[in-house]
């Protein structure tokens, strides 16, 4: 018997005896028998005569002869089936398209598996590839087509046609082949000549061809060029365009035709005139009073540059530049040296060496380093009042930096018993906060600013704020229920600015009636910073210094930071007014922090005051707190400290029970045992301070005050402390109407009685 199978077929095979029989059993084309745990093959009797064999998922080894055997005790009977196992017509690898350079020896990839195998053929236009008559064609193993020597003309659709005769089986595929064909290139100018100036360009051109359409680059001292500030090229690359041509673009610059065939390349050389370059100019340091400096600037360029200095808004050129003969400038072939006598502070800046010629020209700049003892600048007089703080702004200039201290009647400040001061500095002012609390505080303060170079002071006046002058009414315009008041300011604004005015008027025989008028105000000036590196080392401590506040109370601070490196801000932080420092805990370890601090007060935000500071490195160790033998551990000292402070709170509760009959225990004996402590007597303790209401109730008046209710003089914020050019604000209430009560105008209107008071914070 016969049978076939394709590959991955299933089939089953029948054995069928005549016949008494006891066993019937299967043999594999090995001679081994097929037992019933196979996966591949399985055999199954159904009834006595009857015997499956089944083939699953048929492979080529699965091919053979399979013995079907019958016994019944000695008699045996044997039938055989030959299985032949076949192939489909497979196309294993077939790509399309293919892709072959010109002149290469092209090898056509069709691989066919078939069982049997299959005869392939080749077409190409509908005609079939001989190759005993073109011996460039020829057919290889595995049914690939070997074409010798492709020409572009080969390009084209290519038939790969499979047939198995025997079984009358055919397929085919349609494959692309596409010859590539080496770039061509050529220069359309190989020399190229170029000014270098200001906005001047040079164009360098290269066509090319080839197929597919190659792209062309451009290299300049093996350096890809491409599309910038410095470079363009056109949409092909065929064309660069050297922008503001410079001495350095001079050489040869390369243009590379490249596609998948490979590459050509053509050199184009640059030549560029040179335009002044400035080849020597270096910084210069000197110390004030020095005899003479000289700066040197040495350039080249053809034609010889005329070289020239400008210093801020000042230009120099050959020869005397001052009636007194202090600036000298002399110039000698490619060389110019500006030279400055009886050096002064006021020369220290950047100086710009320009070179010219008729090419183009060439600037650098230099920096002139003096050296000079301390200066103090600033105003010499701060207003203030008892109470309120003042900033005293010692502004001092040196170079190098210097060093300033405080001084009041020849004690350095702050002393021991001063309270009310406090010093900020920064790397070029330093403020005195000065709270006075009686007219002993008013007065002269010395600041002394010192460096290597010398010392130097200044007497600063700190005085007494006093109440304005009375403004001068211009003219009154009535109408039916209101009037326009024209007035002149107050002569003398008593040393602050004035934040309101006071309107008063009645009909003659009338009270009084009036209305307060804010002064125009702003927003606050840019807070000062002073940041610091906490102690923990990844926190930074951000301390801001008291500032104008534009004439209207600062309600709160806002701070944002980030670090430096990065876009995103942490969410910012608001600050109530009163505190003057924020910490900035959980940063990252050795990381420059941008710190942001402004005010805003009624009018709005000031601009924010900036600073930069960068974190400690994170520690490698950290110190062990067990160790170091018998000390204490934080938590003891500290459990140690509690337990001490609670028994001096008992003692003391103690004595004041058995001696003044108050305190914790005092308490207690009255709310339990309904009575007072040894030695009471039985009246009321008139001795505290507490006041009682009108109707004797003996409860204390308490006032409760919560963070959001808005006390007088805060509008927002606490209470304002002002520099020296800060406008002064009320402190409560009280006090304005204290200032509105004392103040007693006299004049007189046709309709009646008015008057305008002007209000600042003594007032």
């Amino acid at each position: 018997m016969r049978g076939e199978m394709s590959i991955g077929e299933s089939k089953f095979f029948v054995c069928e005896v005549v016949g008494d029989v006891k066993d019937i059993d299967w043999y594999d084309p090995l001679g081994e028998k097929i037992l019933p745990n196979r996966q591949d093959i399985s055999v199954n009797r159904y009834e006595e005569g009857s015997t499956f064999l089944t083939i699953y998922h048929a492979r080529v080894s699965d091919a053979g002869i399979y013995r079907c055997v019958a016994r019944n005790g000695n008699e045996e009977a044997e039938a055989t089936v030959q299985v032949e196992i076949y192939q489909r017509i497979t196309f294993v690898s077939a790509p399309s398209p293919q892709e072959f350079n010109e002149g290469d020896n092209a090898n056509i990839v069709c691989e066919v598996e078939s069982l049997p195998p299959a005869d392939i053929q080749w077409k190409v236009k509908g005609n079939r590839i001989r190759p005993d008559k073109d011996v460039r064609f020829e057919y290889m193993p595995k049914g690939h087509l070997l074409i010798h020597g492709i020409k572009k003309s080969d390009e084209g659709m290519y038939n790969c046609e499979a047939r198995v005769p025997i079984r009358g089986e055919i397929d085919l595929r349609m494959i692309k082949v596409v010859v590539n064909v080496l770039p061509s290139i050529r220069a359309r100018q190989s020399d190229v000549n170029a000014t270098a100036d200001n906005g001047s360009s040079a164009l360098l051109a290269c066509d090319a061809d080839g197929f597919p359409e190659p792209t062309v680059t451009w290299t300049h001292n093996n350096i890809v060029l491409e599309s910038g500030d410095k470079y363009s090229l056109n949409e092909d690359g065929s064309e660069l365009v050297i922008k503001d041509v410079k001495k350095v673009d001079e050489g040869d610059y390369t243009c590379i035709a490249k596609n998948k065939a490979g590459e050509k390349a053509e050199e184009v050389s640059l030549n560029v005139f040179v335009q002044p370059k400035i080849t020597y100019l270096n910084n210069q340091t000197a110390e004030e009073f020095d005899d003479q400096v000289a700066l040197t600037c040495e350039a080249s360029g053809d034609p010889t540059p005329t070289i020239s200095w400008s210093f801020e808004n000042r230009v120099f050129t050959e020869g005397e530049q001052s009636l007194d003969r202090n600036i000298v400038v002399r110039s000698h072939a490619r060389v110019s040296s500006l030279t400055l006598k009886n050096v002064q502070f006021t020369y220290a800046g950047q100086y710009l060496c320009t070179a010219i010629n008729s090419i183009g020209q060439d600037s650098q700049s230099m920096y002139l380093e003096v050296s000079y003892a301390p200066k103090i600048l600033g105003d010499v007089t701060v207003y203030t009042w008892e109470g309120n703080p003042a900033n005293i702004s010692c502004e001092v200039e040196a170079h190098p930096g210097a060093s300033v201290l405080w001084f009041r009647d020849g004690l350095q400040l702050p002393t021991a018993n001063s309270t009310n001061l406090k010093i900020y500095n920064t790397p070029t002012v330093s403020y005195l906060e000065v709270t006075p609390d009686s007219q002993n505080d008013f007065g002269s303060y010395n600041c002394t600013a010192t460096n290597t170079l010398g010392t130097e002071s200044k007497e600063f006046l700190l005085i007494q704020a006093e109440v304005p002058s009375s403004p001068e009414i211009q003219q009154v315009e009535p109408f039916s229920t209101t009037a326009v008041v024209e007035f002149e300011e107050p002569d003398s604004m008593g040393g602050v600015p004035i934040i309101k005015y006071r309107v008063e008027w009645r009909l003659v025989g009338n009270q009084w009636a009036g209305e307060v008028f804010d002064a125009t105000a702003g927003e606050p000036s840019t807070p000062i910073l002073q940041v610091k590196v906490h102690s923990n080392g990844n926190a930074l401590k951000v301390n801001w210094i008291k500032q104008d506040d534009g004439g209207s109370p600062i309600k709160h601070y806002l701070i944002r930071y980030k670090a430096k490196h990065v876009s995103d801000w942490k969410p910012e932080i608001r600050i109530p007014y009163g505190s003057d420092y924020v910490i900035l805990n959980g940063l990252e370890w050795n990381t420059e922090y941008e710190v942001h601090v402004l005010a805003e007060n009624q009018r709005g935000k000031s601009q924010p005051g900036i600073q930069y500071m960068r974190t400690a490195t994170q520690p490698t160790t950290i110190p062990d707190g067990t160790s170091g033998g018998s000390g204490l551990s934080t938590g003891a000292i500290v459990g140690i400290l509690i337990v001490v402070f609670f028994l001096l709170l008992v003692g003391v509760d103690v004595t004041c029970y058995f001696l003044n009959k108050c305190g914790l225990l005092m308490c207690i004996a009255v709310n339990v045992c309904g009575k007072a402590g040894p030695g009471a007597k039985g009246k009321d303790i008139e001795e505290g301070k507490a006041a009682f209401t009108k109707d004797e109730s003996k409860e204390p008046i308490v006032e409760v005050r919560t963070e959001e209710e808005h006390t007088p003089n805060q509008e927002g914020g606490g209470p304002t402390e002002p520099n020296e050019t800060t406008p002064l604000t009320e402190p409560d209430e009280i006090l304005q109407e204290q200032c509105f009560n004392n103040y007693h105008p006299s004049l007189t209107l046709q309709v009646g009685t008015g008057a305008v008071m002007p209000v600042n914070t003594c007032t």
